[in-house]
Order: C-alpha cells, then structure tokens, then sequence
C-alpha cells in the first residue's frame, strides 16, 4: 500500500492534455507527423513526469513528454 503522502504514481496521468484529447495523435504512423501530439505536449503541466515515466519504463512508441521514441532513446544515450 503506497504511504499516504506519496502520490500514486500515474496519478499524473488523469491531469495530462492528452487524456483529453485523440490518442491517435500521440501514436502516427511510422513516417507520420508527430506535429500535433508534440503542441499538445507543449501546454502540459505533467510533461516531465510523462517523460520520467516514458524513460524508466521504456516505451518504445508514441509521443511522451514532448518527445517521439527517437528522441527518448537520443536522450538516454547522452545521459549515460
């Protein structure tokens, strides 16, 4: 059972611009535009918590925190 004050955590998630929006955007095509999902993304008051999770969990589609998977794997490498 999570301690009382340490927020769920995907709780997050239900304050996220893309709950509210079509998914569609945040998974295109491969080769399609991720123009849409990345402007959503801009305006998000969780962007670094959906881009902490997409990194420690690996997601390996779709735009999180801003960002597509090319983007996320670019970034873990210069961390590392």
């Amino acid at each position: 059972m999570p301690d009382a004050q340490e927020p769920d955590e995907n709780e997050w998630h239900e304050r996220a611009l893309c709950s509210q929006t079509d998914p569609e955007a945040f998974f295109p095509e491969k080769g399609g535009s991720t123009r849409e999902a990345k402007k959503i993304c801009t305006g998000c008051e969780v962007r670094a918590e959906c881009l902490s999770y997409a990194l420690a969990n690996d997601e390996r589609f779709g735009i999180w925190g801003g960002m597509s998977e090319r983007e996320r794997r670019k970034l873990k490498r210069r961390a590392v």
